[in-house]
């Protein structure tokens, strides 16, 4: 029963202001989601390519209404010109007086304008120029299946070292991975190199099997999806719809035995399911 306990403690501390993402947003979802998190928890607000800029600014406004942070993805290879990037900029500050992004490069392999990378978008100094001092970033526990592992460090450490000149504080942003010991073998290598960056854990909130598997193959994390299909109990469990209770509590008691790991909470991937995703980390938080 002590076992039971520690795991719903450790598990609740993790989920202390976590952060969950809305990709297709509607007034439905935002109000349900407002009801049940804390006043001022963050909602990053997903940038479809499809989407007008347009939509993206309407919802930052809706989500500040409710009492909630919104933060955008901003994807360098869907912006058009640096005067549209501009633009939406100042439009999102104008509707929502946000103070952070979610700075991308894109999945895609051409781009709308000039820009391919988040450190394009960095290097412009519009963060800075509209109050946007937080930027989050993405992070690869497992690699990524297009760029190598020495790429993506040096991109990391250009990000890092940009947003140092222009007093932006980053915040990293880990793309899905299903293995804990692959997330804290990774977070632990950043603090061995003296990288004391804020670190967010991405995991994907309740979902169908299914969909769950297509977002993964998607973002690459197909290492982690072979080690389960190796494991048959884990396979049983993703089958039948694994919530990520059992891969938080592990990330959780890590934290605890190494605070020097300094993992700055959860980030959900909602895939559509935002009041599902929400209603499971409000059940899995202790209220103090």
């Amino acid at each position: 029963m002590n076992d039971v306990l520690e795991d719903k403690a450790a598990l609740s501390r993790l989920l202390q202001g976590y952060s969950a993402e809305v990709t297709t947003p509607d007034r439905k979802s935002l109000d349900a989601a407002a009801e049940m998190m804390p006043p001022g928890s963050r909602v990053y607000i997903a940038a479809i390519p499809k989407d007008p800029p347009d939509r993206q600014i309407e919802v930052a406004g809706h989500v500040r209404e409710l009492g909630l942070e919104p933060v955008p993805h901003l994807v360098a290879r869907n912006v058009k010109s640096l005067a549209a990037f501009e633009d939406h900029l100042a439009r999102l500050k104008e509707v929502s007086n946000l103070d952070r992004a979610l700075v991308l490069g894109g999945d895609r392999d051409d781009s709308d304008g000039e820009f391919t990378s988040a450190l394009d978008l960095i290097q412009t100094g519009l963060f800075e120029k509209y109050g946007i001092d937080k930027i989050g970033v993405g992070c690869y526990p497992e690699g990524h299946p297009r760029i190598p592992d020495a790429a993506l460090k040096k991109a990391m450490l250009d990000k890092l070292a940009e947003a140092e000149k222009q007093g932006l504080q980053i915040i990293f942003v880990s793309q899905l991975c299903f293995d804990a010991q692959t997330i804290v073998r990774f977070v632990r290598g950043l603090r061995e190199e003296g990288i004391k960056a804020r670190f967010r854990v991405g995991v994907a909130g309740p979902a169908k099997p299914a969909t769950l598997i297509k977002y993964a193959l998607i973002c690459g994390v197909g290492p982690s999806l072979r080690a389960m299909k190796e494991r048959q109990e884990m396979t049983k469990n993703l089958l039948m719809g694994e919530t990520p209770e059992k891969l938080l509590t592990e990330i959780a008691h890590e934290q605890m035995k190494d605070p020097s790991l300094d993992i700055w909470g959860v980030h959900f991937f909602t895939f559509a399911a935002l009041k599902k995703t929400i209603e499971w980390a409000e059940e899995h938080t202790i209220k103090e």
